[in-house]
């Protein structure tokens, strides 16, 4: 059987088998409901961190689809995720004012700093690295986001200082978490 860590990373390993149980009552919930594809898509996220392969059969199978079309939903969303991501997702916004503002070279100082690509995740799980398009805030641009969490007017040198401050809230080892970095 194999072993599978839960998406809340909370060290706390189930199998894959238990998964597809909760994965198989939340598609008979949602069975024969209009819509369910996309409900049951981010529900499956959450119960698995990600959207694997075997989810997406599922979810073809159980809410008889074609897996094209839960693949192409998946694909087609930047929500979803097809591998698995860390336990805190950084979105760098590269709209217009952020971007004219500097965003571009607060991407490359995350991305250098926390050895991540655009699209991938640290080693050890701990952060995926995104691209956004605009939050909203664009007075206080650049931008980025944290999990749920906006820090505005960064800069490139204070992007290690806000991962630290993000971690640190988390069982991190570094000081407070500064919102205006």
């Amino acid at each position: 059987m194999d072993m599978v860590q839960v998406s809340c990373n909370c060290g706390i390993e189930v199998s894959e088998e238990e998964l597809l149980e909760r994965l198989d009552a939340t598609i008979a919930e949602y069975r024969g409901k209009p819509g369910a594809l996309i409900p049951v898509l981010q529900i499956a996220q959450g119960i698995f961190g990600h959207l694997p392969e075997v989810a997406m059969r599922r979810i073809a199978e159980g809410l008889d689809k074609p897996y094209s079309e839960v693949s192409g939903v998946v694909t087609f969303y930047s929500y979803f995720s097809t591998v698995p991501r860390g336990r805190h997702v950084i979105r760098v916004c590269l709209g217009t004012a952020c971007y004219v503002r500097g965003g571009k070279a607060v991407l490359e100082a995350i991305r250098k700093t926390a050895h991540v690509e655009v699209g991938g995740t640290t080693e050890d799980r701990r952060f995926t690295l995104e691209v956004a398009r605009c939050f909203g805030a664009c007075g206080l641009a650049p931008a980025i986001m944290i999990d749920d969490e906006v820090y505005h007017r960064v800069k490139p040198s204070r992007v290690q200082g806000v991962l630290e401050s993000h971690a640190s809230k988390f069982g991190g080892q570094h000081g407070q978490a500064n919102r205006q970095p």
